[in-house]
């Protein structure tokens, strides 16, 4: 699952704005029976005056429409939903290559204003593709699932006793329950191959006989799948960030400790020698200490920062997010929350800046809370999880000795232990020769190096452009290295992958 970084709550809070202004937290709106529709009717996308997501698209030229679909693709004369779709026109109709779909990844980011974003990302060749932007089934405006609890309930680090583990493992059980009594009618649903079915849809009523496809993160995960699903159906694919394909489910954040782990390093080396400016060690050892003191802290009393508490097993998580982005304008973000937490631990007055303001808002009040749910839901509907909790247990205890700040953080129980419907289908095994570029920092921590190049393998027909020496997750149009965006643009301008997997190094200018 993506890290809730700052980057991507600017991009998530205005869709949670979006949403509560449009009313839309509510159960899935469920159309009646028949066929879906096959013809989309292009209007404003603005809902309101408070719509700033709507508004921006109007006013860059897109327009929006929403298209039926069933709700399950094995009765398709059955209840539908409707997903809400963007567009952005191609403005060069004669150099028109065709329509570009786009996935935010999750699961369970909106998608609806990501059209802006790649219109800027792909420079000069964007005017030659309709943009489309996707809210996924249950995601943003598509009937959206709400299972109405904070996603910093879910993301928890299993603590340092059997008896925390036991409280967190009831607590995720509550988690599922909640959902269930929320959503029991639709939770079978929530999965990526009918994501990728509805995808399909959209290519149909979009009149086209194959799309091209963006997507980050899981979003790669997803277009790797509709790939598999649909052959000869894509065009140009690109995949950012891509993770493993057989290890995306439930427990898909086993086995990047080592990752996080070598990020924290790397930015406690960058804090130490700028220890006049945020007075965290001296030395990459004395800021590493200051970290784990946090952490011990809050294990004996929950830390007050602002108007919140925050207790030892909400802190792993925060304490793993800011240390992914090794650009110097994150680095000095995460510098500035280990300063808060450290004189919140220290029992002193710790008010939060707004960036930290936002992750603790996003992470511990049900603001993350439309994301939460449909992120738990497509990842439990896709693989089933161990039932027993001490098979996470015994797995926490094994991880102790290596990664005692983020093992039990990365192999905690999740509320799939306890989800109320089992997948109804096998997950999907990618194995193609579908062309598509693949995109990874070799120092990512959410989707590893290693789960790109298996990416790579599963797609025989694939290339795998590295970045190498960066630690980062989302790279084309998001991080700033001009090699990659170059790469990117010229495949999606001439459809033509490169000779051999490609290298990029970092910009002088990006680590200033």
């Amino acid at each position: 699952m993506k890290p809730i970084s700052a980057r991507i709550r600017r991009r998530l809070v205005p869709a949670l704005a979006l949403i509560a202004l449009s009313g839309a937290v509510t159960p899935p709106a469920l159309a009646g029976g028949g066929a879906p529709r096959s013809s989309l009717d292009w209007g404003p996308c603005a809902r309101g005056p408070g719509d700033a997501v709507g508004r921006e698209l109007d006013r860059a030229g897109a327009r929006c429409a929403t298209l039926a679909v069933p709700l399950d693709h094995s009765g398709p004369g059955g209840r539908t939903i409707d997903l809400a779709l963007s567009r952005l026109p191609a403005t060069d109709r004669e150099g028109r290559i065709g329509t570009l779909v786009l996935n935010s990844g999750g699961p369970g980011e909106p998608t609806l204003g990501m059209p802006l974003e790649a219109r800027a990302a792909m420079r000069g060749v964007a005017a030659r593709y309709d943009i489309v932007g996707l809210d996924p089934r249950f995601v943003g405006r598509s009937a959206p699932l709400d299972c109405g609890w904070p996603i910093g309930m879910w993301l928890r680090s299993a603590g340092p006793t059997r008896a925390r583990f036991d409280h967190q493992a009831a607590v995720q059980r509550d988690l599922a329950e909640r959902c269930a009594r929320r959503h029991a009618d639709v939770l079978p649903y929530a999965n990526t191959r009918d994501t990728a079915r509805d995808i399909d849809l959209v290519r149909r009523a979009l009149g086209e006989r194959r799309i091209s496809f963006l997507g980050y993160s899981y979003g790669a995960y997803l277009g790797a799948v509709y790939t598999q699903m649909f052959p000869g159906r894509t065009d140009r694919v690109v995949l950012d960030s891509a993770g493993d394909p057989d290890a995306w489910g439930p427990r898909a954040m086993r086995g990047t400790e080592d990752e996080a782990d070598r990020a924290l390093r790397g930015w406690a080396v960058w804090a130490a020698e700028r220890h006049g400016v945020h007075g965290l060690g001296a030395t990459p050892a004395r800021v590493l200490d200051t970290v784990n003191a946090i952490a011990a802290a809050a294990e004996e009393r929950p830390l007050r920062v602002g108007r919140y508490e925050v207790d030892g097993q909400a802190v792993p998580y925060i304490l793993s997010v800011g240390p992914g982005d090794d650009r110097p304008a994150g680095r000095a973000e995460f510098a500035a929350t280990v300063r808060t937490l450290n004189e919140a631990a220290h029992g002193r007055p710790a008010d939060p800046g707004p960036e930290l303001d936002g992750l603790l808002a996003f992470v511990l009040t049900e603001a993350g809370s439309p994301l939460a749910g449909p992120a738990a839901a497509i990842a439990c509907g896709d693989r089933a999880a161990p039932w027993d909790p001490d098979v996470y247990w015994d797995d926490v205890q094994r991880s102790r000795a290596r990664h005692p700040l983020f093992g039990p953080l990365k192999r905690n129980v999740w509320p799939c232990a306890f989800w109320p419907v089992r997948p109804r289908e096998h997950p999907t095994r990618v194995a193609n020769s579908a062309p598509a570029l693949i995109v990874s920092a070799t120092g990512d921590t959410a989707t590893t190096y290693r789960g790109s190049v298996a990416m790579h393998r599963a797609l025989t027909g694939s290339r795998l452009l590295t970045l190498r020496g960066v630690t980062a997750h989302g790279i084309y149009g998001e991080y700033g290295n001009a090699c990659v965006d170059a790469e990117v643009n010229a495949y999606l301008a001439t459809g033509v992958l490169p000779a051999a997997d490609p290298t990029c190094r970092p910009d002088r200018r990006t680590l200033r």
